[in-house]
């Protein structure tokens, strides 16, 4: 029996589009800075490496509040919260834009962050309720396009906008798309609620303390000179992790219940998206940084090789469907992470002598592969999931696809450090990249065995009727 709630076919039509706007305003935020860096790092007289707080900064931030996007939706409705959200995502990028200072950027991003943990979560939830399991695929695939065009298009726009306009415009080109996301969603937002809505404002807390300190942490990692303090917090994390556990195995209505965990799709697309992100989220940041300080060409010329992306995530959106109709999630997932993971590899292998259009076809190739991941391994997360765990599965999916991102920008520069202090690069800051690229690539191929323990049924009441 469906469990969607019925709905007219103009809301149908543009609910895809309404979360399509608020994903690709964060992916695009999430990654825009990348190639920014170096120039607002000039403006406010701060080191390039000190930056990257305003990237994690925001990324910290949504993984914190979206435990709480669920609760708000179904106490408030979906409506009213995604357009608030919208709202104050919108401002923080304004005030973005006026920062005088890294002080300032930090606290504005922390605002975006805010409105972006709410943003997205309200938005899917609000599809997953209105269409059916056989066509959610099929609208989830097409919402899913800003999520991969967003990481490769923030380069590139953040590149054209600071050599020809300057940094500011990478924020205010939000404005806009806010105001089309407000309209959309006032117009065509259906506003669910839930009835029965109790708030566990304790196992919040816990867990968002927990998230907190464990991305910290990893954050820290890249301090080689004293890891004791970042041993003390990363060992702090779990164990608040571990208090979550104790805490929601005791309350009647934690805020992720236990019972999640027992439905093995969405325990196995939690792992897997943590797993296989690791890789995936770093190589928008690595590839541009190893581009201009390796190769000392533009922010323009770093965006434009790993564009290519974007198109071949939409043309491999419109195959998705068919492959995962003919091979099944655990096998399409499976065999592609091991495609990802090899392509990452092959990242490694020009030397600073090879001409940079060696890159062009591996992340074009790398786009359209990234394109069924994303989207396979959203919908098996909540293939099984009943109604009433469809807030807390979704809000916990997105905190965890959050927490992905900001470990795998984390990640990426550890590794990249750790290797800028060993003798293996011979001096060569380039081959410092390299070595990361195999690393992270490896590391990818192995994660790809967390989905053997899906079964090959899996996923069948998710079968898309194509047009």
């Amino acid at each position: 029996m469906s469990e969607a709630v019925s709905q007219p076919n103009s809301i149908k039509k543009i609910l895809p589009l309404i979360l399509a706007t608020a994903i690709f305003m964060q992916m695009l935020d999430s990654t825009v800075l990348n190639t920014s860096l170096p120039a607002i790092a000039r403006d406010l007289k701060e080191s390039p490496l000190n930056m990257q707080n305003a990237i994690i900064s925001y990324v910290l931030t949504l993984a914190v509040f979206m435990p709480a996007s669920g609760f708000l939706a179904d106490r408030f409705g979906t409506k009213k919260i995604f357009i608030f959200s919208i709202v104050l995502f919108s401002l923080g990028s304004l005030f973005c834009a006026l920062s005088q200072n890294l002080t300032h950027l930090v606290i504005s991003r922390v605002v975006q962050g805010i409105g972006g943990s709410l943003m997205t979560p309200v938005g899917k939830l609000a599809l997953i309720k209105t269409f059916d399991k056989n066509e959610l695929l099929k609208a989830m695939n097409f919402a899913i396009i800003p999520a991969l065009i967003g990481p490769v298009l923030g380069p590139l726009v953040g590149g054209y906008m600071v050599d020809y306009l300057s940094w500011h415009w990478i924020f205010l080109i939000n404005i806009p798309i806010g105001i089309l996301g407000v309209t959309l969603g006032l117009k065509f937002m259906p506003n669910y609620k839930s009835a029965d809505v109790d708030f566990d404002l304790k196992g919040f807390l816990i867990f968002a303390a927990a998230s907190l300190l464990l991305s910290v942490s990893l954050e820290l990692f890249g301090d080689l000179q004293n890891t004791t303090p970042v041993l003390v917090v990363f060992i702090l994390g779990f164990l608040f992790m571990y208090y979550y556990y104790r805490h929601a195995k005791k309350d009647e209505s934690p805020i992720f219940p236990l019972n999640l965990f027992k439905v093995r799709t969405f325990r196995v697309g939690i792992v897997g998206n943590l797993a296989t992100r690791l890789g995936i989220s770093s190589v928008p940041l690595l590839l541009p940084l190893m581009i201009q300080i390796a190769y000392g060409q533009s922010a323009v010329t770093s965006g434009w090789i790993i564009a290519p992306m974007a198109l071949t995530a939409i043309f491999g959106k419109s195959y998705v469907i068919k492959i995962l109709n003919k091979f099944g999630y655990r096998q399409t997932l499976m065999i592609n992470t091991f495609i990802i993971g090899t392509l990452i590899c092959l990242l490694a292998i020009p030397d600073i002598n090879t001409s940079l259009y060696w890159f062009v076809p591996i992340i074009a190739v790398l786009g359209f592969f990234n394109s069924i991941q994303f989207t396979s391994m959203n919908t098996i997360s909540i293939a099984d999931l009943r109604n009433f765990q469809t807030s807390s599965g979704n809000s916990l999916l997105s905190v965890n696809q959050q927490l992905a991102i900001g470990f795998g920008i984390a990640f990426g520069l550890i590794v990249l450090k750790i290797f800028e202090n060993t003798d293996l690069i011979h001096g060569e800051p380039h081959n410092a990249f390299r070595y990361t690229f195999l690393t992270i690539g490896i590391l990818t191929i192995i994660s790809g065995f967390v989905f053997r323990r899906l079964h090959i049924s899996d996923g069948k009441n998710m079968k898309s009727k194509e047009e």
